[in-house]
C-alpha cells in the first residue's frame, strides 16, 4: 500500500515515460492527426521533443501543442512505441499540464464541475425522453440502495454515461447476455462518472476522486471483470485510473473488457443463438482506438446467417466518432467521403460499433439510400431480440417542438419541464450532426 496520493501516482507513470522516451518519433510518424493538424512538416523528433517539455513544465513547440490537442485517441502509436511508453497518455497529460498553465485550480475545478453537469443533465433528459422507470431501472438508473443484492454478480456491465442517450444499444448488449446466460449487474451513468470530464478539464485530483469512487463501486463481482461499453471510459480507466490506482494500493481491483471483444470470445456460445438470416450487404463504421474491436465486430457480424460484410476501403480514424470533433473539417470530409462511398457500393446499411457515432450519423438515413444501424440490433435481429431505436425514431424529426411534444407522456411520467426537454433536445440531439444534413 503506498502513500502516493492519485496525483502523485499519476505524476509518477508520467515522469518514468518521459525518462523512458528516446524522442524517436515514431509515434508522430504513425499518426493519423499529423497532417489535418497541419504539423507534416514539423520533424517528428522535434515534435515528440516539444511534448517531453510540456510534461516538464516547459512550453514546448506550438507544433506539439497542435499535436496534443488534435489527438483522436486513435491508438497507433502505442503500438509504434518500443520502449512500452505509451504515447496516448502522455498527450493527455500534456493537454493537462497545458490546461494547467491556462487556469488555477479554482478555475480548472469549475470548468469540469460545468461539464459533468451539462453531460449529466443531457443523459438524464435525453433517456427519460425515451424509457419509463421500469426500463432505466434495468439500465441501472435508480437509486443506489436498490441495486444492492446478497451475492456478487459474475460481471458488472459498465454502460458509462452518453450510452443512455440511445438506449436501445445498451438494452440490446443486456438482451444478448440474457440469452447467453450470463449474470451481471448494470452499473453506470453520472453517478458512476470514471473521471475524464475532470481529467480533461486539467482537475487530476479530482478526477481521481470521481474514478476511485466509481472503480471501488465496480470491483463487486465473481469474476473480477468489468465488461464495458463506453470507449472513452475504458481508456480513461484503462490508461489513467487503473494504473495509479495500482501504484497507490499494490493491485488492480479489476481488470476491463470491451463488450464485443467479451461477445467475440463467446463466438462459440453466441452462434447456436444466430438462428435467423439476416439478408443484407453491410459496411462497417471502424474506429480502431480501442484494440481488437474493429476485428471482434467483424468476426461478430461474419457470424449472422445472411449477412455480406462490404469493405468501402475508407480509412479508420480514432477513439470513436465524437473523437474526431478536435477536428472538425477533417471529421466532416471523411464522414462525407464514407456515406458517398456507401452509396455506390449499394449497401443496405452502415453498420456502427459505438454510440457517439450512431448518434452523429443516424438522421443521414433521411438523405441516402441504406439504413444506420449499430451492430447489436442485426444480431438482436438474428436471435430474435428487438429494441426499438427510438432515439433515430426522434431525430429523423429534426424539430424540437414536434420531438418534445411527441414525448409528452414521458414528460408526464417524469414530471419534467418541457422548456428544459427542449433545450436539451436541441443541444444533445438536433446540435449532434457534425456533417449537416443535406438541407443544411
Amino acid at each position: 500500500m503506498s502513500h502516493l496520493s492519485f496525483e502523485e501516482a499519476v505524476q509518477e507513470r508520467v515522469d518514468e515515460m518521459v525518462d523512458a522516451c528516446t524522442r524517436c518519433g515514431k509515434c508522430i510518424e504513425v499518426c493519423p492527426s499529423v497532417k489535418p493538424a497541419g504539423i507534416a512538416d514539423a520533424a517528428p523528433v522535434d515534435v515528440i521533443g516539444g511534448i517531453l517539455d510540456i510534461l516538464r513544465e516547459g512550453q514546448g513547440l506550438e507544433a506539439s501543442r497542435k499535436w496534443a490537442q488534435a489527438c483522436t485517441l486513435h491508438g497507433a502509436c502505442i503500438t509504434a512505441c518500443d520502449e512500452a511508453i505509451n504515447p496516448r497518455f502522455l498527450l493527455a497529460m500534456a493537454r493537462v499540464a497545458m490546461a494547467k498553465t491556462g487556469n488555477d485550480l479554482p478555475a480548472r475545478r469549475r470548468q469540469g464541475l460545468e461539464r459533468y453537469r451539462d453531460v449529466s443533465r443531457e443523459v438524464a433528459m435525453l433517456s427519460q425522453l425515451q424509457l419509463d422507470d421500469q426500463v432505466l431501472a434495468r439500465l441501472g438508473q435508480k437509486p443506489a440502495s436498490a441495486n444492492v443484492t446478497n451475492e456478487l454478480p459474475d460481471f458488472v456491465f459498465y454502460t458509462g454515461c452518453n450510452v443512455l442517450k440511445t438506449p436501445h444499444i445498451a438494452l440490446l448488449a443486456l438482451d444478448i447476455m440474457d440469452a447467453l446466460g450470463i449474470g451481471y449487474e448494470v452499473m453506470g451513468g453520472p453517478s458512476h462518472c470514471c473521471g475524464v470530464m475532470q481529467l480533461r478539464s486539467g482537475d487530476v485530483e479530482m478526477s481521481g476522486r470521481m474514478g476511485t469512487s466509481s472503480v471501488d463501486k465496480l470491483a463487486q463481482s465473481k469474476s473480477g471483470e468489468v465488461i464495458s461499453w463506453c470507449p472513452s471510459c475504458y481508456v480513461q480507466f484503462t490508461e489513467t485510473t487503473l494504473p495509479a490506482l495500482e501504484r497507490q494500493r499494490g493491485a488492480r481491483p479489476f481488470e476491463m473488457t470491451p463488450f464485443l471483444r467479451f461477445l467475440a470470445q463467446r463466438l462459440d456460445q453466441l452462434t447456436p443463438h444466430l438462428r435467423e438470416r439476416v439478408p443484407m450487404r453491410v459496411a462497417l463504421h471502424r474506429h480502431p482506438g480501442v484494440s481488437g474491436v474493429v476485428e471482434a465486430a467483424i468476426k461478430t457480424l461474419q457470424a449472422i446467417p445472411g449477412i455480406t460484410l462490404v469493405d468501402l476501403k475508407q480509412p479508420a480514424f480514432g477513439l470513436q466518432g465524437v473523437s474526431l470533433s478536435v477536428l472538425p473539417e477533417f471529421k466532416r470530409e471523411l464522414t462525407r467521403k464514407e456515406l458517398e462511398t456507401a452509396r455506390e457500393a449499394g449497401i443496405d446499411a452502415l453498420v456502427t460499433i459505438y454510440h457517439s457515432e450512431h448518434r452523429e450519423l443516424c438522421a443521414h438515413e433521411r438523405d441516402w439510400p441504406f439504413r444506420i444501424v449499430n451492430l447489436l440490433e442485426l444480431v438482436g435481429q438474428s436471435m430474435g431480440l428487438k429494441q426499438h431505436d427510438r432515439y433515430k425514431e426522434l431525430k429523423l424529426m429534426q424539430d424540437a417542438d414536434q420531438i418534445v411534444a411527441d414525448c409528452a407522456d414521458l414528460l408526464a411520467i417524469h414530471a419534467l419541464d418541457a422548456a428544459k426537454a427542449r433545450e436539451a433536445v436541441v443541444k444533445g440531439m438536433l446540435a449532434d450532426q457534425p456533417l449537416p444534413l443535406r438541407d443544411g
